[in-house]
């Protein structure tokens, strides 16, 4: 009875040591399942990659319009002319965003223009009168609404961000 109880322990040994694998359905199943869950992802994934390019134009034209309403107060009611004369350190041109400054006596603009795919923005900045009847500067930051929407604001032409565009 030992012998055959060992001989059928070592016969079971052996048969699970051959059925060890997967088997092809169970394998297309994981594959499958793999594919569903990186097409759901992966439009995420490059969606927040866009996000975080734009921040950049965010940010750039926030501070552009910011140190243009601090030179017109600084500089006898003159908006700078260029970038380079603000001094913020921000260049004209990133690998994502061209940065366009316009300016007049009555206001400035930047429109950020972004590579394919990008959302491009602007920045108004103009001199506006308070509820007390004081003369201040005043600004914006327009969104596009998608990227095929271009930036092309002028100074002192419009205090909106106008319809394909939305304040931010």
């Amino acid at each position: 009875m030992k012998t055959e109880l060992k001989a059928k322990f070592l016969q079971h040994i052996s048969q699970k040591k051959r059925d060890g694998g997967f088997t092809l359905i169970e394998l297309l199943v994981v594959i499958i399942i793999i594919g569903i869950l990186s097409a759901i992802a992966l439009p995420s994934f490059l969606n927040q990659a866009n996000k975080a390019r734009e921040s950049e134009a965010k940010t750039y034209v926030g501070s552009i319009n910011r140190a243009q309403q601090a030179h017109y107060m600084e500089r006898d009611n003159q908006f700078a002319a260029s970038i380079a004369q603000l001094g913020l350190g921000v260049s004209s041109a990133t690998a994502n965003y061209t940065y366009n400054l316009d300016a007049n006596t009555s206001g400035a603009v930047v429109n950020a223009k972004g590579i394919a795919n990008l959302r491009d923005y602007g920045g108004l900045v103009w001199v506006g009168e308070t509820v007390g009847g004081e003369r201040t500067t005043l600004a914006k930051l327009c969104e596009a609404l998608n990227a095929e929407n271009e930036a092309s604001f002028t100074a002192g032409a419009s205090t909106s961000c106008g319809g394909d565009f939305r304040e931010i």
